[in-house]
């Protein structure tokens, strides 16, 4: 028997005095609310109203049975509305600071259709990570191998100039001999300056004889931004970044890069939710190609 749905019907119905009122208030049709009512009489094994009467007059032991009925039906409420107002609540997220505004309020937009109200906070890879472990935020995007999340970036090398080649081969930025002046460099972004990244391009670096110093990590995207676009430096980035920076964008013909990203969250049923619901919008905000087969 469904208890619940039995003592909604049973406080309806006492309260207008009339079967067919009641059931309309608690919307239910006149025969679902009798049966409801009936079935549980018989789980009592008394009656809770008068048969006799014109009006749905209660019995003194349905007087009796009222008030604790009262009590279960403004709790389940009281549950429906708390339920609601949870799913209103803002689902901080913690997102790379390399997602451009219009393809976050695009996330959010999509989230918000799916009863998810997003707040993103943007952050660099340790602490996106941190605001997870501290609670300050639901769930965050970080940086893994690719090939260990969802999702995954190629990098490539950008620069002003147009590349003359499908790939940059990093051995031709080395020095000739007696070649003198100022070094061309590949900047790594914060976004980029975790061990998969970072240590496979400095590997790279040290084995076709660069400079120490030809590889850096900036200490924010826009220095690095900055002096890709007034020398002839080169920014490791996404294809996506590139375009937004009006870079030319090619990968590197010795090594193959990517950031990796999945979610991390204090509940499983939380990760879960971003990583499958917000799939494709999320892979459109990190610039993460070949997503559409993927959109749920």
């Amino acid at each position: 028997m469904d208890m619940l749905g039995a003592c909604r019907a049973f406080v309806y119905v006492s309260e207008r005095g009339s079967f067919t009122v009641g059931a309309a208030t608690a919307r239910m049709s006149q025969s679902v609310a009798s049966r409801r009512i009936a079935a549980l009489e018989r789980h009592f094994g008394e009656q809770l109203f008068d048969r006799s009467a014109r009006r749905a007059t209660l019995t003194p032991f349905g007087r009796s049975m009222l008030p604790a009925a009262k009590r279960l039906v403004h709790l389940a409420e009281a549950m429906d509305h708390a339920a609601a107002r949870a799913k209103l609540s803002p689902f901080r997220l913690a997102v790379p600071d390399t997602c451009a505004a219009r393809d976050l309020a695009l996330l959010v937009a999509e989230a918000r259709r799916q009863q998810i109200y997003l707040d993103v906070q943007l952050a660099p890879p340790a602490e996106r990570m941190e605001l997870v472990r501290s609670m300050d935020v639901r769930a965050a995007l970080v940086a893994v191998p690719p090939g260990d999340g969802p999702w995954s970036v190629p990098l490539g090398l950008a620069s002003v100039d147009q590349p003359r080649a499908r790939a940059v081969y990093m051995e031709t930025l080395r020095p000739g001999r007696g070649e003198h002046g100022r070094l061309r460099r590949i900047w790594v972004q914060p976004e980029d300056d975790v061990p998969h990244v970072r240590d496979r391009i400095m590997q790279v670096r040290d084995a076709v004889g660069l400079q120490p110093a030809q590889v850096a990590v900036a200490g924010a995207l826009t220095v690095a931004a900055a002096d890709v676009l007034a020398t002839t430096d080169l920014l490791l980035c996404s294809a996506r970044q590139a375009a937004d920076l009006g870079l030319h964008w090619c990968p590197i013909g010795e090594v193959g890069l990517a950031r990796g990203y999945d979610v991390v969250a204090d509940s499983g049923d939380d990760a879960r939710n971003i990583r499958t619901r917000l799939r494709a919008g999320i892979a459109d905000c990190l610039g993460a190609p070949g997503h559409g087969e993927d959109k749920t």
